[in-house]
Formats: structure tokens, sequence, C-alpha cells
């Protein structure tokens, strides 16, 4: 059984993101640009810009339709972040066109043609070097325990503040717009948007709940599990030696729990964690068949409940109250459910976001 996380009062405080320099990312992509095609590969550093704005910016440079850029994933504004960018750029172009830019609040690094437009989602993961400052020395050995006991059991995979927006609403205008209660917006994406955000503040909820409970990091009888060297999914019998196994092999690390993302087509878990999973979805929606009329949007899939932190390490500097934490997280996962776990942050840059909760 895992203990409670204490309450923020009694938890050492840290501040974070006191510039852009103390919170560094880098992606780190699924695979390396081929070198011939018809997109072009621009990996870049900003500092101080949305993805989105970023990836604009280095379109109208160039002269290209911003519309036809793909990128892996969205990185934070109040950051240094590193990533990559596709452009379709026609063959009689030549790359270093784009390595010779000069652009506001973006250093381009590379670029590299390759066949295909960068998805959604094609990255393997990311890199990390985050300072918090302003420790009590009196209480940074809680601290740097708490960072030991992540290396060693993973922490919950819970989606960050910035899933639900500036003003932290987002999920329930996802929820409102699956009702009829709001008009969707025109633009299809940011339907989606607004969908995901619903999925996810419910994950979140479903999180939550096995955390009180202490079995966020272990196999229930029903769970649907994933298994951490493929990918896979399974469902872990109510009952029996397979059941046996599977809880063995949480305790050993192969595998974890998963929660739902919900939508017509996600598979469901059994037993009482089914009933969970449905109670949850149930008080935000009271008729869950409105999910089947919303496929578009998206059909659902599960998230593990649990991260494995890799490439943990950290640094104190005593003399300036400050340490300085570096890991690598799969996609998907944040870097603030991380730390959050260890202390209560103090978001130091304008219009941060905290991870939200509460009720519908």
């Amino acid at each position: 059984m895992t203990s409670p996380t204490p309450s923020p009062s009694s938890r050492p405080r840290a501040s974070l993101r006191t510039s852009p320099a103390d919170f560094l990312v880098e992606e780190l992509p699924a695979y390396a640009a081929q070198g011939e095609g018809l997109h072009l590969f621009v990996t870049f550093r900003k500092t101080g810009l949305d993805t989105p704005v970023a990836v604009r910016r280095i379109a109208d440079a160039l002269g290209l339709d911003p519309r036809e850029a793909g990128f892996a994933g969205m990185k934070d504004r109040h950051a240094i972040t590193t990533q990559t960018a596709s452009f379709f750029f026609p063959a009689e172009r030549d790359p270093e066109e784009a390595t010779a830019l000069v652009v506001e609040g973006v250093e381009i690094l590379a670029a590299r043609r390759h066949p295909h437009k960068l998805k959604t989602g094609h990255l393997a993961g990311n890199r990390f070097t985050i300072v918090l400052r302003d420790l009590d020395p009196a209480r940074t050995p809680e601290i740097l325990a708490a960072l030991d006991e992540v290396k060693v059991q993973g922490v919950p995979n819970a989606f960050g503040g910035q899933r639900f927006g500036r003003e932290g609403d987002n999920a329930d205008r996802g929820r409102k717009m699956l009702l009829g209660e709001i008009r969707p917006p025109r633009n299809k994406k940011q339907q989606r948007f607004l969908f995901s955000a619903f999925q996810s503040r419910m994950f979140n909820e479903v999180l939550a709940a096995r955390e009180a409970d202490g079995s966020w990091c272990r196999i229930l009888p029903g769970d649907v599990a994933q298994k951490h060297d493929s990918g896979g999914l399974f469902t872990v019998p109510l009952e029996g030696p397979e059941l046996d196994d599977a809880v063995a092999r949480s305790h050993a690390g192969q595998i974890s729990p998963t929660g739902p993302m919900f939508g017509s087509k996600m598979r469901r878990a059994e037993g009482p964690v089914g009933e969970l999973e449905a109670g949850v979805l149930a008080a935000a929606l009271p008729d869950p068949s409105v999910l089947d009329a919303h496929q578009r949007l998206g059909r659902g899939t599960r998230r593990p409940l649990r991260i494995w932190v890799d490439e943990l390490s950290y640094d104190l500097d005593d003399a300036a109250r400050c340490l300085t934490v570096r890991f690598v997280l799969p996609k998907g996962a944040y870097a603030t459910t991380v730390l959050s776990k260890t202390c209560e942050l103090h978001d130091q840059s304008r219009n941060a976001v905290e991870p939200g909760g509460g009720q519908w």
C-alpha cells in the first residue's frame, strides 16, 4: 500500500520557472529524417513561445503554408524547448535556407528532408532539466527522499494543468459540448482539443480515486493492464493464477494498470475497477451513449496509471537554495506531475495554470 500524498500545507515548497532557463525540454524523436523527400524536418530551440506560434514564424520566414506543417507534440511556452517540425518543402529548394533563417524567439538547429509529414505523437519522449528555487534548507532532504522514491516506484501519470487550457475550463466546455449545452467550435481541431480535455479530466478523477486507496501502482482484478516493454494491453482476470501472475509482474515493474480515456470504442475494465470507471463517467455524462454520437472526436483508449521516470538525477546547490533535477519521460507524461509528488510547486511563470481537480 502506497502512503497517501501529504496535504500541501505540510509539504516542502519550491519555486518553479522563475525564468525560462529554469525549465529546459528536449524532444526525443521517434525516428531520424531520411535525407530525402518533400517534407523538411526542422529542429529548433524556442524561448517564450507556444509551439504553434514558433512553427508559424518558421513557415512565414520560409514563405510556406503553416497549415501544412506538422509537429509531434506541444511544448511549454514558459521554457526553453527543443523540438522538430515538418514543412512541405518543394524539391527545387535548398534545406540550407532553413538553417540560415533568423527568426525571433527561435534558433534553427538543423534541417533535413523526409518523405512524410511529422504527425502528432511521433516522438519517443522528452528530456527535462528543471531548476527548483527558494528551497528551505531544513526541508530539502524531504524533497531528495521523495525523488529517490520516485526512482523506485514511478509516479501517478496525471495530466498537468496545461492540458485544460489557460482558464482551466476546457474539460467542462468539452462536457457541455457533448451534452449539447454549448455550440461546438467551428474548428474541428478545437472540438477535438475540448474532447481531449474532457477525457483527460475523467482519467485524472479515476487516477485520484486509485491514489486514495493506494492502487494506482498495483494491479486489481479486472484491470486493463499495459506491458511496459511492448505497450500491449490485456484484461486481468477477476480471479485465479493469471491474476496472481499479473500482480507479481506489476510488483516487478513489468506491467501497470491503465485508466480510461473514454470513447465509444475504448476497452473497458471489468469487476470493481470497471464499476469505478463507469461511475466517474456517469457523474459527468448521465447518458454515456452520447460518446457514440461523437466518434469523430475520438474513439477512446487506455493510459497507464503509472509512469517510470528514467535517467533521474539531481544536483543540490545549498548556497543558492536551488535543486537541479534531470529526467526523461515517455510521451504524454508531464514533468510538473513528477515534481509535484516531491514538493508544493509555486509556478512563477505568468498566467501559469496548475493541475486542476474538483467535481462537475
